[in-house]
C-alpha cells in the first residue's frame, strides 16, 4: 500500500477515534524481530488517530526454544500446552519477561506509550484448572477489566497470556482465549488475529470470504479447521456469541494490512475478517 493510500486510510479511520480494538499477535509473527517493528509502526500509526489499542501476545516459539534449553519435553492435547509446575516458571519467564518487554521496548521506541502486564496482573485474568490432563492451564472464570482499562486510557496495554487462581497459583492461558475473553470483558467489538497464515482455509486451501457463526461451527464439526487454527476458531464462535461484532484473521506479514484490514470495507484479498451483524451473526472479507 502507497504512502498515498495510507494517508487516504487513516482518513477514514478518523471515525473510529475513541474507539478500542483488540490485536492478538501470534508467538510464530513475534520471531521476526523486522516484523515486531512493522506491527509496532502500524500500531502507532492506529494511536495517533485516536483509536485506543488493546494488545495480547503468544510466544510458542520462544518458550519451545527455553524449555529446549532446560532440557525439558512437552506435548500438546487439543491444542494447548500440558503445562508441568516445572515448565509454568519457564513460559512465566519467557512471556511476561522476553517477549513482553520486547514489545513494549519497540512501541515505546517508536513514541508509543506501552504498559507490559500479563493476566496475572491486578488478577485480570482470574483462573481454575482446566483439566487434570493439562496440568496448570487455566481456564478463565473471571475478567477484572480495571486495570486494562486504565491503562488503555493513556498507554497500549501488552498483555501476556498468564492467568492466577485463588491461591496466587499461576496458570498458562491459550492466547487466543486470553484475547476473547478480555474482550468480551471489555466490551470490545473488533478484534484482530494476526498470524502467520492467510486466515481460515476451505478444504481447497482458499480463504473464505464470509461466514457466520454457525458456519463456524460446522467447519469445526466437519473437521475442516484443525491445530491451531481449530482452536482459533472456538475463540471466535465465542466472541461472536458474546458481543464482539468483527474478528479479523490476517497473515501478520501483509505490509500494512494491520490498518488496511481493521478500517476498511474491502479487505485485503488473503485475509478472513469475520463479523457478526446484529440480525445474524455473519462474517466477511
Amino acid at each position: 500500500m502507497s504512502t498515498k493510500h495510507v494517508l487516504a486510510t487513516l482518513s477514514y479511520v478518523k471515525r473510529f477515534a475513541g474507539q478500542t480494538v483488540l490485536i492478538k499477535v501470534g508467538g510464530a509473527a513475534l520471531e521476526d524481530v523486522g516484523l515486531v517493528k512493522s506491527i509496532c509502526e502500524s500500531l502507532t500509526l492506529i494511536r495517533a488517530v485516536g483509536v485506543k489499542v488493546v494488545l495480547v501476545h503468544g510466544g510458542g516459539p520462544a518458550i519451545n526454544r527455553e524449555l529446549t534449553t532446560h532440557g525439558i519435553t512437552w506435548e500438546f492435547i487439543d491444542g494447548q500446552r500440558v503445562t508441568t509446575p516445572e515448565m509454568m516458571d519457564v513460559i512465566e519467564m519467557v512471556l511476561c519477561g522476553h517477549v513482553n518487554k520486547r514489545i513494549v521496548r519497540t512501541l515505546n521506541a517508536q513514541g508509543v506509550p506501552a504498559v507490559g502486564l500479563s493476566g496475572a496482573d491486578a488478577s485480570t485474568l482470574q483462573c481454575k484448572q482446566q483439566n487434570a490432563k493439562l496440568g496448570q492451564v487455566g481456564q478463565i472464570e473471571k475478567v477484572n477489566t480495571k486495570l486494562i482499562e486504565a491503562v488503555t486510557e493513556s498507554s497500549i496495554p501488552v498483555i501476556a497470556p498468564i492467568g492466577v487462581g485463588k491461591n496466587g497459583k499461576a496458570f498458562n492461558i491459550n492466547a487466543d482465549w486470553a484475547a476473547a475473553r478480555l474482550a468480551q470483558g471489555l466490551g470490545i467489538k473488533k478484534m484482530l488475529f494476526l498470524t502467520d497464515q492467510e486466515g481460515i482455509l476451505d478444504t481447497t486451501g482458499k480463504v473464505i470470504a464470509e461466514l457466520d457463526a454457525g458456519e463456524l461451527e460446522q467447519l469445526i464439526e466437519s473437521g475442516v479447521v484443525t491445530g491451531g487454527m481449530l482452536a482459533k476458531v472456538r475463540t471466535i464462535v465465542h466472541a461472536l456469541r458474546n458481543g464482539v461484532t468483527d474478528v479479523h484473521v490476517l497473515n501478520a506479514r501483509l505490509p500494512h494490512g494491520l490498518i488496511e484490514e481493521l478500517f476498511t470495507d474491502k479487505g485485503i484479498g488473503t485475509a478472513c475478517r469475520l463479523r457478526s451483524l446484529p440480525a445474524k451473526e455473519t462474517a466477511h472479507v
